[in-house]
């Protein structure tokens, strides 16, 4: 198991052992049942990049490219638009449409607005060692402005140290087994995202550290983290080591890069895949 199976196996025993349930939930399912959680408060999770501690999860596959191109949408070609993110490859934001063709000022268009992703890599590379290397996508202007899902993974810090450069990331809420959790598509696409960023400031990928506020299964997953929980018995002494690697020669610029960059090196997630319903 990699280091994300560990934390998802221990992540899972605690919202099983520890969680509550939420009252009026807001999500529905798509047959409009309200979408009940377990959850639980203050989850933190650390990987050192440097180290080869990648952040995916084997118990189940992870579409980790789709996760990239999100955050192409997201920072590199910043776009709030559904039809531009199907032409990057992503399509799980159709659900959220606000009715216009977008999810709303939100994410991707908060980035474009307020250019915070170039700003970020200016202050790297003018002022390593300070520390007011933030990013937030919650701009109360524009979550007023538009309806639309609040960003979930919303905040991230940046740190110098030495010949790498640090990332925190701030959530708000988390989908544990469909996203959030240990080794998912939010933890791949941010460790993914300091990678490209260490490329273009000049640094190497450092620590990555990602806490989520509150962090919850639905009552429609429960089979399937218990079915997780199997898997992580069975593997328990199968050592996997997966990275990612950036194959990006010189020096480039943020807008260079592409899924075809990017390469995911001895990765052997289990079978068969498993389908989670999603709570909109």
């Amino acid at each position: 198991m990699t280091k994300a199976d560990r934390y998802l196996v221990d992540d899972i025993h605690n919202i099983l052992d520890n969680g509550y349930k939420d009252v009026n939930p807001r999500p529905r399912y798509e047959d409009g049942t309200p979408a009940y959680t377990i959850s639980v408060n203050h989850v933190m999770r650390k990987y050192d990049l440097s180290k080869g501690e990648f952040p995916i999860c084997t118990l189940r596959r992870q579409a980790w490219k789709t996760g990239i191109r999100e955050i192409f949408t997201i920072y590199q070609h910043p776009t709030n638009v559904l039809s531009e993110m199907r032409d990057l490859g992503v399509t799980w934001w159709d659900p959220w449409d606000i009715g216009d063709g977008t999810i709303g000022q939100r994410y991707g268009a908060t980035v474009k607005r307020y250019d915070l992703i170039h700003k970020l890599i200016d202050d790297i590379k003018k002022d390593p060692y300070g520390r007011r290397k933030v990013v937030s996508l919650w701009q109360e202007a524009d979550l007023r402005e538009t309806k639309g899902l609040a960003p979930c993974a919303f905040l991230t810090m940046w740190n110098v140290r030495g010949r790498y450069l640090d990332m925190s990331m701030i959530q708000r809420s988390g989908d544990m087994l469909t996203a959030s959790g240990a080794g998912g598509i939010n933890e791949i696409q941010y460790a993914a995202l300091l990678m490209m960023v260490a490329k273009v400031t000049g640094y190497e990928p450092g620590v990555f550290t990602h806490f989520v506020a509150n962090e919850q299964i639905y009552d429609r997953h429960m089979d399937n983290a218990h079915e997780m929980l199997r898997r992580a018995e069975v593997m328990k002494d199968d050592t996997q080591n997966p990275v990612l690697v950036l194959n990006k020669e010189g020096e480039c610029q943020f807008e260079d890069f592409t899924i075809d960059d990017f390469e995911m090196k001895d990765y052997s997630p289990m079978k068969p895949q498993l389908k989670f319903e999603l709570g909109i």
